[in-house]
């Protein structure tokens, strides 16, 4: 090695600008042209793959220019000290586990790119893909502590230590992620599926799968972050999965009405479900008065429509109640007002006290 003379300086200096140059215009431009190629060929997932590359192929390609000026300059291989090496070694390890991450990250946070055939569903979730690239950052760590010799079982030793000691503390954070991987090995839902919980608190759409929190796009409450333990403890309902939606609705008629009049409502609210060409014939109509209180009757109605299309349901069940309203107007029904019931029972239960 010797000291570098000004000439030597600017050709090496003029090498790495040329260098930087050719790959950020030239590299750059060819990379996007075989992208292109590819997803005019159909071979969208080669095309992403590539274009998730580019950035670090470039980067491996000009931290060689570099180090080639550099032994220039010094008129010394930088690739015969052990060390330099090693550092070589560790930057295109990095580059190539970095790559890799970015091509899952981008899956992750778009998985509808993963349908390569529509006819078949994706078995690799966003959660999944989450999981593989924190074991894909793990296995780089140790591959570039491996270069340079570093100690690892002192440090997995000392891992080992300070995880039990955290254990006590991140009880909670460490329960959502199980909570996530038994919901990526059940399948109890996936991205874009409508569900519910069994107390209807939360009802949404899946936005997506995180290690410690489900994103749901509700629609009153925006997006809610729902940590994955409270939804893997809680009945879920996927309603997305279902082929059928029922209808339950409850009408509570004034006690002044005779036994003829209420049974000849239900029995004609009974036909009228029947003849409505789009609810279910082969599921229980049950149109009933089901509960008798001192000022009314309580008629329940429930009903099935077979789909699962939200606005088919909500278009049924609004002629259904059209129908209902005009039937009751026609025999001159009389409906208890909800709040009065409620405000008379609240009432009956002081004096009861």
């Amino acid at each position: 090695m010797i000291d570098p003379k000004l000439t030597d300086i600017v050709s090496a200096l003029a090498l790495i600008v040329i260098g930087w140059l050719l790959q950020h215009y030239l590299l750059k431009y060819m990379i996007q042209k075989i992208v292109r190629f590819f997803e005019k060929k159909s071979k969208l997932m080669t095309a992403r793959i590539i274009e998730h590359f580019s950035r670090e192929i470039r980067h491996a390609i000009f931290t060689l220019i570099v180090f080639f000026s550099l032994s220039f300059i010094m008129e010394s291989s930088l690739f015969s000290n052990q060390s330099m090496l090693n550092l070589l070694y560790s930057l295109m390890v990095f580059y190539f586990f970095k790559g890799v991450y970015d091509v899952l990250a981008f899956y992750a946070n778009h998985p509808e790119s993963f349908h390569l055939d529509v006819s078949k569903s994706t078995k690799l979730t966003p959660f999944t893909l989450r999981i593989i690239n924190a074991f894909i950052a793990i296995i780089a760590i140790v591959l570039i502590a491996s270069l340079w010799n570093f100690n690892l079982n002192g440090f997995l030793t000392g891992i080992g230590l300070t995880s039990v000691a955290l254990a006590f503390g991140v009880r909670d954070t460490s329960s959502h992620i199980f909570g996530g991987l038994s919901m990526t090995l059940d399948k109890p839902f996936q991205v874009g599926d409508y569900i519910s919980t069994e107390d209807s608190k939360i009802e949404g759409v899946i936005q997506d799968i995180n290690l410690r929190s489900t994103l749901i796009a509700t629609a009153d409450k925006g997006i809610v972050y729902v940590p994955n333990a409270y939804l893997m403890n809680k009945p879920i309902y996927n309603l997305t999965k279902r082929e059928k939606r029922k209808i339950q609705t409850y009408y509570y008629i004034s006690t002044k009405h005779t036994e003829e009049e209420i049974r000849n409502i239900c029995n004609e609210v009974n036909k009228q479900i029947i003849l409505h060409p789009q609810t279910s014939k082969d599921d229980l109509i049950l149109v009933y008065i089901d509960e008798f209180h001192a000022d009314y009757y309580r008629m329940l109605v429930s009903y099935y429509i077979p789909t699962n299309d939200i606005h088919e349901r909500y278009e049924v069940q609004q002629d259904i109640l059209f129908v209902i309203k005009q039937l009751m107007d026609e025999a001159s029904i009389k409906l208890v007002d909800q709040d009065s019931i409620k405000i008379n029972e609240s009432e009956r239960d002081y004096i009861s006290n």
